[in-house]
């Protein structure tokens, strides 16, 4: 169904994590170090990386730098510490699509494997899905269908949770969402509720689309809910 590389230096876990996947028939490479990792990822066939902080010669956070400015937008699951908040947040504002904390329970990491997988593939043509390729909101155009955004013609590229995060927004523009409601739309099942996650990408969503025409944020705080989108 994909390929999927597994970066991690524990090789029980390599094991583990190869054998669910391999039962859910996706085709599974592996890496124990950053620098092979590196190497592997720039492999326009692999669909996505799942990928270790604590690495040999490499963190994962340098793994996934060097990814993302090299122009890779391959989804990135990260594996963090449980209680390191600060590993899950820096994850996520270089680029990670999603995290799993250790230790972890397998079919965790299936499940969140499986939804970023779903929102990284174009969607389909019929029920919920069906609406039109492209759309403007404010200033910007939104292509549903190649996953890009645009101001004035040029892109603003987006890990694909912003560009879900955002496609949701703009389909309720003035609506106020709760964070679990977004949360569903971006991570569908596999989102947790108590965790911060939709706080770190709408704080790199609003960084990467800066300050609307005529002022403001295109994506706005609302006190004890959650966000909404700027209304037209």
């Amino acid at each position: 169904m994909a390929r999927i590389l597994i970066v991690d230096d524990e090789p029980h876990i390599l094991d583990v994590v190869r054998a669910y996947l391999a039962r859910e028939g996706h085709e599974v490479l592996t890496a124990t170090d950053g620098d092979a990792a590196i190497d592997l990822a720039a492999d326009p066939a692999i669909d996505l990386v799942v990928l270790d902080v604590m690495l040999p010669r490499r963190s994962g956070f340098e793994v996934l730098r060097e990814l993302r400015s090299a122009g890779s937008m391959v989804p990135v699951v990260m594996l963090t510490a449980r209680d390191d908040v600060i590993d899950r947040v820096a994850g996520l504002e270089i680029g990670a699509d999603d995290y799993v904390t250790k230790p972890f329970e397998p079919r965790e990491l299936v499940a969140r494997v499986s939804a970023v997988l779903r929102r990284s593939q174009p969607r389909g043509s019929s029920g919920a899905d069906r609406r039109p390729a492209a759309a403007r909101w404010l200033d910007l155009e939104i292509d549903v269908a190649a996953r890009e955004v645009r101001r004035e013609g040029a892109v603003i590229v987006l890990t694909r949770a912003e560009f879900d995060l955002l496609a949701a927004l703009a389909a309720h523009p003035g609506v106020a969402l709760t964070r679990e409601q977004l949360g569903e739309q971006v991570f569908g099942e596999a989102f947790d509720a108590f965790d911060r996650t939709i706080d770190t990408h709408v704080k790199n969503l609003r960084h990467k689309l800066g300050v609307r025409r005529g002022g403001g944020s295109y994506v706005e705080t609302v006190r004890g809910i959650g966000y909404r989108g700027a209304r037209p």
